[in-house]
Order: structure tokens, then C-alpha cells, then sequence
């Protein structure tokens, strides 16, 4: 006898719980795999922030502090660098390229980041994905602009629209630097990452909108046009962090080690992944919670198919009996809610898994434009042990209707009245 045909013809008579079933089965596959998805990409997302840069340096504080100042964007720094000690930095003979930041201004809210075109040049992110324009270009004039993906899209902006940056993170209107607009010179495309909420400007242009100001106040009586203050000295006096490119890898410990033994400044250099690492360790809270949210998705799936397994049960005892009857052993019967569970698990788990291909294809864009979240299609190694887990599962619980089909299949069945 036949039991995986015997499991096809039985199923086919119930189809519609047992289409149910199966979509209960597939919503919770699709929730497992969801979170555990988008919990593994956004801390991939996260650890690759700055994918292709060895040595984060800034003023001494503390690993995670710079981090989240010249990276993230959260606080303030605690003090500058020099242009002075950046240049001795960038001369080092292990230095490829370096990227230098200033930080300290604002518009609508949106940070605003000094720094030079070699920003998009060596700038990495994720598997090493470089910059790319949506729109536009890189800033050419001293009052060029370039915004992130995040700016435009909330903000509205495009290439040629004009903005006036503001002194500080958002001050009152006194604060602004009304008298040196800035135009939009490009616009780029979705990371992911903080670039998306930044608008970047020039170092010089930087040194521009404060040839009036001294110690975060405006002179009083100075007021230098823009055109004028094309014509003055703009080469940058201090600069807030800077990211560091290597020759080789294997000079990164050296070089951190001259750099935080610096004498002439107190400086701080950290490897970013390490620094992501220590970052990512103090939002373990959320990733464990999403964790306990994905159990319990998989405990509701498979108590939903084992409520509505021993619900069908009552109803098939004249089939158990019957079988019993045609001569089918008491194992038979027990195997027969086994391969039940196992197949309906596994037909679940197939649709759940296809119906997330299919929503992270089509909301890809949709959450990299507006969560930041760049969810990746191809599924990883561990959600291949978390579908396993529900396989077998799903298997156990066949268990216990098998073991209660396999007690009472005779004599409880043969009593029922036809």
C-alpha cells in the first residue's frame, strides 16, 4: 500500500482545508523568512556603511562616538583636526587616498558635508558599490551642491533648484547663509546608507559661506557677497574626520597605531568595520526581539496546521476505519498523518518562499528609496536551516494526530455510525 498516493487522494478530497492550511503554512514561512531577511540585510547593510574604507581618523574621543558623528551623522564632534595634521596624514607613504569631511552645517535638517570630489570617487558602500548619479554631476563651481536621494525625495529637489544652507543643525533664520545660495549641481542615486539623507558641498565652499563668521558667530559689519568671497583665501583651515584608503590591508594596524600616536595632535583612528561591529553589538536588543518575533511566527504557522490536522481528524475516522478495514496496518496510518503534515509543510514552505521572491523583487526599490533597507533576493544559508527547522517541524507535529489516528483507527472508527 502506497502511502504517499494514499496521502494525494486524501488530500484531495479536503482540498479547501487543506488549501487553508497550506496558505496558513505560506503566510508563516513568508514572515519567517521576512524578518530573518531583513533583520541579516539590514546588518549587512549596516556592517558595509563604508565597505571600502580601511582607517576612519578624527579628533580623540571614543571608536563609536566617530563612527557615529562623521558617519552616521548623530552628534557633534568633540574637536577638528587641522588641515595641517590631514595633510601630513594624507602624505604618508601606506596612504593611497584619503577623503577629507567637515561637518557642521545644515539644511531643513539635513546634514551637510564639506568635502572634495574624491568623496565620489573612493566613497564605497555595500559589496563595494561606488556613487552613481541619478542626476546631474559632481560640483564643478565653488556654490555647487550635490544632495542625496533621501533630500531629494522629501524635499522635492532636482538639479538647478537652489538652496541656502544654514549654520549649525537647523538654527534660527539668522543662522542661515542667505547671502551665498547654493545650486544644485547632482543628484544620487539610492545606498542605503547615510549619503542618501547628506548634501555635500566643496571644502572651499565651506570656508565661503564663513569668511564672515568667527568661532560659529557673524562679525559684526562683515558682509562679503559671494562673488567676493570667491577671491579670498579658502583653503580649509580644520576639517572634522577623514576617511583613509590603504595601499595595503596588512599597513592598516601600523598605520593606526602612528596615527593614534600622532604627536603633534590628539587623534583617534579606527578600523570602521570593527567600529560597526561595536555599534551593531549595543542594537542587539532589537535584532534578538526580531529574533523572538520570527519563533513565534513559526510556532503560530505550525500550531495553525496542527489545530486544523486534529480538527480533520474527527472527520476522517469512517476513512481510518475503512483503511484498517482494506488492510492497512496501524503504522500505515500513523505514516500516513506524518507524510500529511510533511507535505503540507512542505508546499507551504514553497509558496512562502516564492511569495518572498516575489515581494522583495518588486518592493526593492520601494524600501531602498524610502527604509534604507536593501533587502537582497537571493535567499542565504541560513534561512536554509531556518526552512529545515520547519520542515521538521512540521513533520513532529504530524506526530501527535498520527499517534491519536494510530490508537483508536480500529475499534474508535469502526464505531462510528455510516
Amino acid at each position: 500500500m502506497n502511502v504517499f498516493s494514499i496521502t494525494l487522494k486524501s488530500l484531495r478530497q479536503r482540498r479547501t482545508g487543506v488549501a487553508l492550511t497550506v496558505i496558513t503554512i505560506a503566510l508563516s514561512v513568508f514572515l519567517l523568512l521576512g524578518v530573518e531577511r531583513v533583520r541579516t540585510d539590514a546588518r549587512q547593510s549596516f556592517a558595509s556603511t563604508v565597505s571600502g574604507t580601511d582607517l576612519l581618523v578624527g579628533a580623540r574621543s571614543g571608536p563609536v562616538n566617530l563612527l557615529l558623528y562623521a558617519v552616521f551623522h548623530v552628534g557633534e564632534a568633540t574637536n577638528n583636526i587641522t588641515w595641517k595634521t590631514y595633510q601630513d596624514i594624507r602624505a604618508m607613504p601606506e596612504v593611497a587616498w584619503t577623503v577629507p569631511l567637515s561637518l557642521g552645517d545644515s539644511h531643513r535638517g539635513f546634514r551637510v558635508t564639506g568635502t572634495t570630489s574624491d568623496f565620489f570617487l573612493h566613497y564605497r558602500y555595500g559589496a563595494r558599490k561606488p556613487l552613481a548619479f541619478a542626476a546631474g554631476h559632481a560640483f564643478s563651481d565653488l556654490y555647487d551642491a550635490v544632495i542625496g536621494a533621501e533630500v531629494a525625495r522629501r524635499l522635492h529637489y532636482g538639479v538647478g533648484d537652489t538652496i541656502v544652507l544654514a549654520h549649525g543643525l537647523g538654527g534660527p533664520a539668522t543662522a542661515l547663509h542667505s547671502d551665498k545660495p547654493f545650486r544644485i549641481s547632482g543628484v544620487l542615486a539610492p545606498t542605503g546608507t547615510p549619503v542618501d539623507a547628506t548634501i555635500a558641498v566643496s571644502l572651499e565652499a565651506i570656508e565661503a559661506i564663513h569668511v564672515d563668521w568667527r568661532s560659529g558667530v557673524r562679525l559684526p559689519g562683515m558682509t562679503s557677497s559671494a562673488d567676493q568671497a570667491r577671491h579670498r583665501d579658502l583653503t580649509p583651515k580644520a576639517i572634522t574626520a577623514c576617511l583613509v584608503g590603504l595601499r595595503s590591508r596588512l599597513s592598516a594596524f601600523a598605520v593606526q597605531r602612528a596615527l593614534n600616536e600622532y604627536p603633534d595632535e590628539a587623534l583617534l583612528a579606527v578600523l570602521p568595520g570593527v567600529a560597526l561591529g561595536e555599534l551593531w553589538h549595543l542594537l542587539g536588543t532589537a535584532e534578538n526581539a526580531l529574533r523572538v518575533v520570527s519563533a513565534m511566527v513559526v510556532l503560530v504557522g505550525i500550531s495553525g496546521m496542527l489545530t486544523a490536522l486534529l480538527a480533520m481528524l474527527n472527520e476522517r475516522r469512517r476513512e481510518m476505519a475503512v483503511l484498517r478495514a482494506v488492510g492497512a496496518s496501524t503504522r500505515t496510518v500513523f505514516a500516513l498523518l506524518v507524510a500529511e503534515s510533511t507535505l503540507l509543510t512542505l508546499i507551504g514552505m514553497v509558496a512562502g518562499g516564492v511569495l518572498l521572491f516575489a515581494v522583495t523583487l518588486l518592493a526593492h526599490d520601494y524600501l531602498l528609496a524610502n527604509a534604507g533597507i536593501v533587502l537582497n533576493a537571493t535567499p542565504s544559508a541560513q534561512e536554509g536551516w531556518l526552512l529545515l527547522s520547519v520542515l521538521v517541524l512540521g513533520s513532529l507535529s504530524g506526530c501527535i494526530p498520527g499517534w491519536i489516528a494510530y490508537r483508536r483507527s480500529l475499534a474508535d472508527g469502526l464505531q462510528v455510525r455510516l
